[in-house]
This record gives C-alpha cells, structure tokens and sequence, in this order.
C-alpha cells in the first residue's frame, strides 16, 4: 500500500524555491517568504497548513527544513508528503 499522496514532494520543490541551488548556507527567508512562494506554488491545504504552522522567525535553509521536518512529523503526514533536506 503507498501512502504518498499526489503532492509528495511539493515541500521539497517549496524549499528549493526559496533557496535556489547555489546560494549561500547563511542565506536567509522569513516565514513570510514561505507562505508566499507556497500561495505562488499552489499548495495543497495540508501543505499549506504545514506551513502556516511554522514560528514567524528568519530562517536558513537547514532551520527550515527541521522546523517543517518537525511539523511534519508531529500531524504523521512524512510519509504522505515526504521530508524536506
């Protein structure tokens, strides 16, 4: 039985649009740059959920895969949705 929903992997392609292939480690986002590439990428409302979820904080790119990694972990959606790196 796969329980991978069709949106598996969306947060990935999410993360990896705030923090493009090639930028800087200490590069940072805030919350609200999530939400807002997540509302331009069309997310489902789980996924958005997920990352509403997240403290209004700045972020690197490891932060912010732990805290969603977290988020994710706490609803039992990882295998659903799939981790972030």
């Amino acid at each position: 039985m796969d329980l991978r929903a069709e949106e598996y992997g969306e947060l990935q392609r999410l993360v990896d649009s705030v923090f493009v292939p090639g930028i800087a480690s200490a590069a940072t986002c805030s919350k609200l740059d999530v939400v807002t590439r997540a509302e331009i990428l069309d997310l489902c409302a789980d996924l958005v959920e997920v990352v509403e979820a997240l403290p209004s904080r700045t972020y690197t790119r490891q932060r912010l895969c732990d805290q969603l990694n977290s988020i994710l972990t706490g609803r039992g959606w990882g295998a659903v949705y799939g981790t972030v790196a």
